[in-house]
Protein backbone atom coordinates (compact mmCIF):
# COMPACT_ATOMS: atom_id res chain seq x y z
CA UNK A 1 0.00 0.00 0.00
CA UNK A 2 1.41 3.33 -0.60
CA UNK A 3 1.13 6.30 1.74
CA UNK A 4 -0.05 9.67 1.14
CA UNK A 5 -0.76 10.90 4.70
CA UNK A 6 1.53 13.43 4.82
CA UNK A 7 0.32 16.97 4.62
CA UNK A 8 2.24 19.11 2.04
CA UNK A 9 3.99 22.32 3.59
CA UNK A 10 2.48 25.67 3.67
CA UNK A 11 4.18 28.23 1.23
CA UNK A 12 5.52 30.20 3.96
CA UNK A 13 7.10 27.54 5.75
CA UNK A 14 9.11 25.98 2.57
CA UNK A 15 12.59 27.32 3.27
CA UNK A 16 15.25 27.42 0.75
CA UNK A 17 16.83 24.36 2.04
CA UNK A 18 13.79 22.96 1.19
CA UNK A 19 13.94 23.93 -2.26
CA UNK A 20 17.16 22.47 -2.70
CA UNK A 21 15.88 19.19 -1.55
CA UNK A 22 13.05 19.67 -3.90
CA UNK A 23 15.42 19.95 -6.37
CA UNK A 24 17.36 17.19 -5.65
CA UNK A 25 14.23 15.21 -5.42
CA UNK A 26 12.96 16.15 -8.84
CA UNK A 27 16.40 14.79 -10.26
CA UNK A 28 15.82 11.18 -8.27
CA UNK A 29 11.78 11.46 -9.83
CA UNK A 30 13.04 11.69 -13.47
CA UNK A 31 14.56 8.39 -12.63
CA UNK A 32 11.26 6.65 -11.60
CA UNK A 33 8.75 5.33 -14.35
CA UNK A 34 5.37 7.94 -14.30
CA UNK A 35 3.62 4.77 -12.99
CA UNK A 36 5.67 4.70 -9.82
CA UNK A 37 5.83 8.40 -9.15
CA UNK A 38 2.82 8.86 -7.48
CA UNK A 39 3.35 6.97 -4.46
CA UNK A 40 6.53 8.27 -4.14
CA UNK A 41 6.10 11.70 -3.64
CA UNK A 42 5.44 12.89 0.51
CA UNK A 43 5.05 16.21 2.00
CA UNK A 44 5.16 17.94 -1.61
CA UNK A 45 9.14 16.71 -2.21
CA UNK A 46 10.19 13.21 -3.40
CA UNK A 47 13.34 14.60 -1.57
CA UNK A 48 14.36 12.04 1.61
CA UNK A 49 13.03 13.07 5.02
CA UNK A 50 15.93 12.38 6.64
CA UNK A 51 19.25 13.40 5.61
CA UNK A 52 20.94 10.73 7.92
CA UNK A 53 19.75 7.22 8.73
CA UNK A 54 21.48 4.62 11.14
CA UNK A 55 21.62 1.11 10.29
CA UNK A 56 22.23 -1.22 12.59
CA UNK A 57 23.94 -4.81 11.56
CA UNK A 58 25.62 -7.89 12.90
CA UNK A 59 28.94 -8.85 11.97
CA UNK A 60 28.35 -11.23 9.66
CA UNK A 61 29.72 -10.80 6.02
CA UNK A 62 25.92 -10.65 4.82
CA UNK A 63 26.19 -7.01 6.30
CA UNK A 64 28.46 -6.16 3.15
CA UNK A 65 25.92 -4.30 1.15
CA UNK A 66 24.92 -1.92 4.12
CA UNK A 67 28.56 -1.12 4.87
CA UNK A 68 29.53 -0.57 1.27
CA UNK A 69 26.54 1.50 0.16
CA UNK A 70 28.00 3.71 2.75
CA UNK A 71 32.11 3.44 2.04
CA UNK A 72 31.18 3.75 -1.51
CA UNK A 73 29.45 6.19 -0.95
CA UNK A 74 26.25 4.91 -3.45
CA UNK A 75 24.07 6.69 -0.84
CA UNK A 76 24.73 10.26 -1.56
CA UNK A 77 23.44 9.74 -5.21
CA UNK A 78 19.81 9.45 -3.86
CA UNK A 79 19.86 12.29 -0.97
CA UNK A 80 20.95 10.06 2.06
CA UNK A 81 24.08 9.19 4.17
CA UNK A 82 23.89 6.04 5.55
CA UNK A 83 25.65 5.14 8.92
CA UNK A 84 26.27 1.38 9.28
CA UNK A 85 25.37 0.92 13.34
CA UNK A 86 27.32 -2.13 15.14
CA UNK A 87 25.23 -4.44 17.38
CA UNK A 88 25.72 -7.18 19.76
CA UNK A 89 23.57 -9.30 19.29
CA UNK A 90 19.79 -9.92 17.18
CA UNK A 91 17.83 -9.18 20.63
CA UNK A 92 19.37 -6.02 20.32
CA UNK A 93 18.75 -5.41 16.73
CA UNK A 94 15.19 -6.30 17.55
CA UNK A 95 14.78 -3.83 20.52
CA UNK A 96 16.17 -1.11 18.66
CA UNK A 97 14.27 -0.79 15.94
CA UNK A 98 10.93 -1.64 17.48
CA UNK A 99 11.73 1.52 19.61
CA UNK A 100 13.25 3.27 17.21
CA UNK A 101 16.64 3.62 18.24
CA UNK A 102 17.34 2.57 14.32
CA UNK A 103 16.31 3.54 11.18
CA UNK A 104 16.24 0.39 9.88
CA UNK A 105 18.77 -2.16 10.40
CA UNK A 106 20.64 -5.32 8.20
CA UNK A 107 18.24 -8.56 10.07
CA UNK A 108 17.02 -11.99 10.07
CA UNK A 109 13.87 -12.44 7.61
CA UNK A 110 12.22 -14.69 10.40
CA UNK A 111 12.80 -12.00 13.03
CA UNK A 112 11.09 -9.52 11.55
CA UNK A 113 8.35 -11.84 11.22
CA UNK A 114 8.35 -12.88 14.87
CA UNK A 115 7.88 -9.54 15.84
CA UNK A 116 5.26 -8.89 13.17
CA UNK A 117 2.86 -11.77 14.93
CA UNK A 118 4.03 -11.12 18.59
CA UNK A 119 6.46 -14.34 18.90
CA UNK A 120 9.53 -12.93 18.60
CA UNK A 121 9.12 -10.15 21.02
CA UNK A 122 7.26 -7.09 21.70
CA UNK A 123 4.83 -7.68 18.71
CA UNK A 124 5.02 -4.40 16.58
CA UNK A 125 3.91 -3.98 12.60
CA UNK A 126 7.02 -4.28 10.97
CA UNK A 127 8.50 -4.22 7.50
CA UNK A 128 10.55 -5.62 5.39
CA UNK A 129 12.05 -3.59 2.02
CA UNK A 130 14.13 -5.81 0.84
CA UNK A 131 16.27 -9.03 0.29
CA UNK A 132 19.86 -8.34 1.68
CA UNK A 133 21.45 -11.64 -0.04
CA UNK A 134 21.16 -15.60 -0.16
CA UNK A 135 22.87 -18.31 0.59
CA UNK A 136 26.07 -18.40 2.38
CA UNK A 137 25.17 -19.64 6.04
CA UNK A 138 26.01 -23.39 7.02
CA UNK A 139 26.07 -25.51 10.51
CA UNK A 140 29.22 -26.54 11.78
CA UNK A 141 29.67 -29.74 14.22
CA UNK A 142 32.66 -29.49 16.60
CA UNK A 143 35.91 -31.96 16.20
CA UNK A 144 34.71 -33.67 19.11
CA UNK A 145 31.45 -34.92 16.95
CA UNK A 146 33.80 -35.43 14.21
CA UNK A 147 35.51 -38.14 16.31
CA UNK A 148 32.77 -39.74 17.21
CA UNK A 149 31.52 -40.43 13.93
CA UNK A 150 28.98 -37.54 12.69
CA UNK A 151 30.28 -36.13 9.95
CA UNK A 152 26.90 -35.47 7.80
CA UNK A 153 23.04 -35.50 8.64
CA UNK A 154 22.84 -39.03 7.97
CA UNK A 155 25.89 -40.18 10.54
CA UNK A 156 24.60 -37.43 13.34
CA UNK A 157 21.43 -38.68 13.74
CA UNK A 158 22.87 -42.02 14.04
CA UNK A 159 24.65 -40.69 16.80
CA UNK A 160 21.94 -38.61 18.63
CA UNK A 161 19.75 -41.73 17.91
CA UNK A 162 22.23 -43.68 20.66
CA UNK A 163 21.22 -41.00 23.93
CA UNK A 164 24.50 -41.18 24.98
CA UNK A 165 24.63 -37.91 26.42
CA UNK A 166 21.96 -34.71 25.16
CA UNK A 167 23.85 -33.03 22.43
CA UNK A 168 23.58 -29.16 22.28
CA UNK A 169 23.19 -27.11 19.00
CA UNK A 170 22.94 -23.31 18.81
CA UNK A 171 21.18 -20.78 16.65
CA UNK A 172 21.38 -17.11 16.39
CA UNK A 173 17.59 -15.58 17.50
CA UNK A 174 14.68 -18.22 18.28
CA UNK A 175 12.18 -17.70 15.09
CA UNK A 176 15.11 -16.24 12.96
CA UNK A 177 17.06 -17.81 9.50
CA UNK A 178 19.29 -20.20 11.85
CA UNK A 179 17.32 -21.62 13.70
CA UNK A 180 14.97 -22.74 10.83
CA UNK A 181 17.80 -23.41 8.86
CA UNK A 182 19.11 -26.02 11.77
CA UNK A 183 15.36 -27.18 12.91
CA UNK A 184 14.89 -28.34 8.57
CA UNK A 185 18.70 -29.99 8.05
CA UNK A 186 17.63 -31.86 11.80
CA UNK A 187 13.98 -32.91 10.91
CA UNK A 188 15.24 -34.15 7.26
CA UNK A 189 17.62 -36.21 8.54
CA UNK A 190 14.15 -37.78 11.05
CA UNK A 191 16.15 -35.98 14.17
CA UNK A 192 13.00 -33.34 16.40
CA UNK A 193 15.19 -30.34 17.04
CA UNK A 194 12.54 -29.89 19.98
CA UNK A 195 13.02 -33.03 21.80
CA UNK A 196 16.15 -35.29 20.63
CA UNK A 197 18.42 -32.26 20.72
CA UNK A 198 19.01 -29.06 22.70
CA UNK A 199 18.59 -25.74 21.28
CA UNK A 200 20.03 -22.34 22.58
CA UNK A 201 20.39 -18.81 21.37
CA UNK A 202 23.83 -17.34 21.04
CA UNK A 203 25.13 -13.99 19.11
CA UNK A 204 26.48 -14.81 16.03
CA UNK A 205 30.54 -13.48 17.11
CA UNK A 206 30.50 -15.43 20.22
CA UNK A 207 29.59 -19.04 18.45
CA UNK A 208 33.26 -19.91 18.17
CA UNK A 209 33.99 -18.91 21.23
CA UNK A 210 31.38 -20.80 22.75
CA UNK A 211 32.42 -24.02 20.93
CA UNK A 212 35.91 -24.03 21.82
CA UNK A 213 35.01 -23.95 25.44
CA UNK A 214 32.51 -26.69 24.99
CA UNK A 215 29.13 -25.20 25.34
CA UNK A 216 27.50 -26.70 21.79
CA UNK A 217 28.23 -29.54 19.91
CA UNK A 218 26.85 -27.78 16.87
CA UNK A 219 25.45 -24.39 15.18
CA UNK A 220 24.28 -22.37 12.69
CA UNK A 221 25.06 -18.98 12.03
CA UNK A 222 25.87 -16.77 8.88
CA UNK A 223 29.70 -16.54 7.62
CA UNK A 224 32.92 -15.98 8.34
CA UNK A 225 32.16 -17.22 11.70
CA UNK A 226 31.67 -20.88 10.23
CA UNK A 227 34.37 -20.81 8.29
CA UNK A 228 36.43 -18.98 11.12
CA UNK A 229 35.66 -22.32 13.41
CA UNK A 230 37.52 -24.63 10.59
CA UNK A 231 40.73 -21.94 10.49
CA UNK A 232 40.99 -22.24 14.45
CA UNK A 233 40.31 -25.70 14.08
CA UNK A 234 37.54 -26.56 16.64
CA UNK A 235 34.58 -27.33 14.04
CA UNK A 236 33.60 -28.52 10.13
CA UNK A 237 30.93 -27.47 7.95
CA UNK A 238 28.48 -30.34 7.81
CA UNK A 239 26.17 -29.17 5.93
CA UNK A 240 25.49 -25.11 3.78
CA UNK A 241 22.35 -23.31 4.08
CA UNK A 242 22.38 -23.50 0.33
CA UNK A 243 22.38 -27.30 -0.06
CA UNK A 244 19.34 -27.34 2.15
CA UNK A 245 17.63 -24.74 -0.10
CA UNK A 246 19.64 -23.41 -3.07
CA UNK A 247 19.26 -19.42 -3.30
CA UNK A 248 17.38 -19.13 0.14
CA UNK A 249 16.60 -15.56 1.45
CA UNK A 250 18.46 -14.30 4.00
CA UNK A 251 18.94 -11.51 5.55
CA UNK A 252 16.60 -8.26 4.99
CA UNK A 253 16.72 -5.00 5.18
CA UNK A 254 14.08 -3.88 8.02
CA UNK A 255 12.19 -1.79 9.80
CA UNK A 256 9.11 -0.64 11.42
CA UNK A 257 5.85 -0.29 9.52
CA UNK A 258 5.65 2.95 11.37
CA UNK A 259 8.95 4.23 10.21
CA UNK A 260 8.20 3.40 6.31
CA UNK A 261 4.58 5.58 6.66
CA UNK A 262 6.79 8.67 8.10
CA UNK A 263 9.44 8.13 5.49
CA UNK A 264 8.82 6.86 2.08
CA UNK A 265 11.15 9.03 0.08
CA UNK A 266 13.95 7.99 2.91
CA UNK A 267 13.07 4.11 2.60
CA UNK A 268 12.93 4.31 -1.16
CA UNK A 269 17.00 6.09 -1.09
CA UNK A 270 17.46 3.22 1.37
CA UNK A 271 16.65 0.71 -1.25
CA UNK A 272 17.93 2.02 -4.17
CA UNK A 273 21.48 2.45 -2.35
CA UNK A 274 21.76 -0.51 -0.94
CA UNK A 275 20.68 -1.96 -4.53
CA UNK A 276 23.37 -0.80 -6.09
CA UNK A 277 26.03 -1.56 -3.41
CA UNK A 278 25.27 -5.49 -3.76
CA UNK A 279 25.40 -4.83 -7.75
CA UNK A 280 29.14 -3.70 -7.03
CA UNK A 281 29.64 -6.45 -4.86
CA UNK A 282 28.61 -9.20 -7.22
CA UNK A 283 30.35 -7.13 -10.19
CA UNK A 284 33.62 -8.69 -9.99
CA UNK A 285 36.17 -10.52 -7.94
CA UNK A 286 38.24 -7.41 -7.17
CA UNK A 287 34.99 -5.65 -5.93
CA UNK A 288 34.41 -9.28 -3.54
CA UNK A 289 37.84 -8.54 -2.36
CA UNK A 290 37.58 -5.06 -2.02
CA UNK A 291 34.46 -5.79 0.23
CA UNK A 292 36.13 -8.48 2.40
CA UNK A 293 38.77 -6.26 2.99
CA UNK A 294 36.60 -4.02 4.16
CA UNK A 295 33.89 -5.37 6.39
CA UNK A 296 37.25 -7.49 7.92
CA UNK A 297 38.00 -4.18 10.06
CA UNK A 298 36.87 -4.04 13.48
CA UNK A 299 34.19 -1.23 13.16
CA UNK A 300 32.83 -4.34 10.68
CA UNK A 301 32.82 -7.91 11.19
CA UNK A 302 36.36 -7.77 12.99
CA UNK A 303 38.17 -10.79 11.37
CA UNK A 304 40.75 -11.58 9.26
CA UNK A 305 40.04 -11.03 5.53
CA UNK A 306 41.07 -14.58 4.44
CA UNK A 307 38.38 -15.73 6.72
CA UNK A 308 35.89 -13.45 5.04
CA UNK A 309 37.02 -13.83 1.39
CA UNK A 310 37.26 -16.95 0.39
CA UNK A 311 33.57 -18.43 1.12
CA UNK A 312 32.31 -14.80 -0.39
CA UNK A 313 34.43 -16.31 -3.58
CA UNK A 314 32.46 -19.62 -3.45
CA UNK A 315 35.74 -21.18 -2.61
CA UNK A 316 34.81 -23.66 -0.25
CA UNK A 317 36.91 -26.28 2.38
CA UNK A 318 34.68 -28.20 4.71
CA UNK A 319 37.79 -28.82 7.37
CA UNK A 320 37.72 -32.28 6.52
CA UNK A 321 39.49 -32.36 3.61
CA UNK A 322 36.98 -31.66 0.86
CA UNK A 323 37.19 -28.45 -1.13
CA UNK A 324 34.94 -27.25 -3.92
CA UNK A 325 33.76 -24.27 -5.91
CA UNK A 326 30.14 -23.12 -4.99
CA UNK A 327 28.03 -21.54 -7.43
CA UNK A 328 25.60 -21.04 -5.32
CA UNK A 329 27.67 -18.94 -2.88
CA UNK A 330 26.40 -15.56 -0.95
CA UNK A 331 24.94 -13.42 -3.66
CA UNK A 332 23.97 -10.24 -3.17
CA UNK A 333 22.57 -9.29 -6.06
CA UNK A 334 22.41 -11.51 -9.03
CA UNK A 335 20.91 -9.11 -11.75
CA UNK A 336 18.43 -8.16 -9.02
CA UNK A 337 16.79 -12.00 -8.22
CA UNK A 338 18.55 -11.84 -4.71
CA UNK A 339 16.34 -8.25 -3.55
CA UNK A 340 12.68 -8.92 -4.20
CA UNK A 341 11.05 -9.43 -1.25
CA UNK A 342 8.72 -12.26 -2.70
CA UNK A 343 6.03 -12.78 -0.72
CA UNK A 344 6.33 -16.68 -1.06
CA UNK A 345 9.51 -16.39 1.22
CA UNK A 346 7.82 -14.11 3.70
CA UNK A 347 5.01 -16.66 3.99
CA UNK A 348 7.87 -19.75 4.05
CA UNK A 349 8.76 -18.53 7.65
CA UNK A 350 5.08 -18.09 8.92
CA UNK A 351 5.30 -21.72 7.75
CA UNK A 352 7.84 -22.98 9.80
CA UNK A 353 6.70 -20.96 12.97
CA UNK A 354 3.53 -22.87 12.29
CA UNK A 355 5.55 -26.27 12.27
CA UNK A 356 7.93 -25.74 15.42
CA UNK A 357 4.83 -24.81 17.40
CA UNK A 358 5.65 -20.88 17.71
CA UNK A 359 2.21 -20.14 16.19
CA UNK A 360 -0.44 -22.04 17.80
CA UNK A 361 -2.80 -21.71 14.35
CA UNK A 362 -2.23 -20.81 10.95
CA UNK A 363 -2.22 -17.24 10.70
CA UNK A 364 -3.41 -15.32 7.15
CA UNK A 365 -0.17 -16.47 5.11
CA UNK A 366 -0.64 -14.24 2.02
CA UNK A 367 -2.32 -10.84 4.03
CA UNK A 368 0.36 -10.80 6.67
CA UNK A 369 3.05 -11.04 3.94
CA UNK A 370 1.61 -8.28 1.72
CA UNK A 371 1.81 -6.29 4.85
CA UNK A 372 5.34 -6.87 5.75
CA UNK A 373 6.91 -7.07 2.55
CA UNK A 374 7.06 -3.70 1.26
CA UNK A 375 7.13 -4.61 -2.69
CA UNK A 376 5.96 -1.00 -3.21
CA UNK A 377 8.73 0.32 -1.63
CA UNK A 378 10.94 -2.12 -2.88
CA UNK A 379 9.34 -1.18 -6.78
CA UNK A 380 10.55 2.30 -6.37
CA UNK A 381 13.64 2.05 -5.68
CA UNK A 382 14.24 -0.78 -8.25
CA UNK A 383 13.22 1.70 -10.53
CA UNK A 384 15.41 4.80 -9.36
CA UNK A 385 18.46 2.41 -9.54
CA UNK A 386 17.52 0.62 -12.98
CA UNK A 387 16.87 -2.61 -11.31
CA UNK A 388 14.56 -5.16 -13.06
CA UNK A 389 11.73 -6.58 -11.46
CA UNK A 390 10.56 -10.39 -11.97
CA UNK A 391 7.29 -11.67 -13.25
CA UNK A 392 5.83 -12.81 -9.80
CA UNK A 393 5.57 -12.04 -6.63
CA UNK A 394 6.05 -15.68 -6.09
CA UNK A 395 8.47 -18.26 -6.42
CA UNK A 396 9.35 -22.13 -6.05
CA UNK A 397 11.81 -23.97 -4.64
CA UNK A 398 12.79 -27.86 -3.76
CA UNK A 399 14.56 -28.19 -0.29
CA UNK A 400 16.82 -30.61 1.19
CA UNK A 401 14.06 -33.35 1.81
CA UNK A 402 12.46 -33.09 -1.94
CA UNK A 403 9.73 -31.25 -0.86
CA UNK A 404 8.55 -28.37 -2.90
CA UNK A 405 7.73 -25.03 -1.20
CA UNK A 406 5.98 -22.51 -3.83
CA UNK A 407 3.56 -20.80 -1.42
CA UNK A 408 0.18 -21.76 -2.94
CA UNK A 409 -1.53 -23.53 0.05
CA UNK A 410 0.76 -22.90 3.24
CA UNK A 411 -1.79 -24.69 5.62
CA UNK A 412 -1.01 -27.50 3.66
CA UNK A 413 2.36 -27.64 3.28
CA UNK A 414 3.08 -26.03 7.24
CA UNK A 415 1.11 -29.21 8.15
CA UNK A 416 2.62 -32.08 5.64
CA UNK A 417 5.90 -32.84 7.65
CA UNK A 418 6.25 -35.30 9.63
CA UNK A 419 8.84 -34.23 11.93
CA UNK A 420 7.38 -31.00 13.90
CA UNK A 421 6.10 -29.49 17.20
Amino acid sequence: MEDNTLAPKSKSSFSRRDFVSAALGASLMSMVPPGVRSGAWAAGSDAPEKKEVKIGFIPLTDCASVVMAAVNKFDEKYGIKIIPTKEASWASVRDKLVNGELDAAHVLYGLIYGVQLGIGGPKKDMASLMTLNNNGQAITLSNQMRDKGATDGASLAALIAKKEKEYTFAQTFPTGTHAMWLYYWLAANGVNPLKDVKTITVPPPQMVANMRVGNMDGFCVGEPWNNRAIMDNIGFTAVTTQDIWVDHPEKVLGTTAEWVQKNPNTARAMVAAILDAGKWIDASLPNKQKTAETIAQKAYVNTDTEVIVARMLGRYQNGLGKSWDDKNHMKFFNDGAVNYPYLSDGMWFMTQHKRWGLLKSHPDYLAIAKQVNRIDVYKQGAAAAGVALPKSDMRSSKLIDGVVWDGKDPAKYADGFKVKA
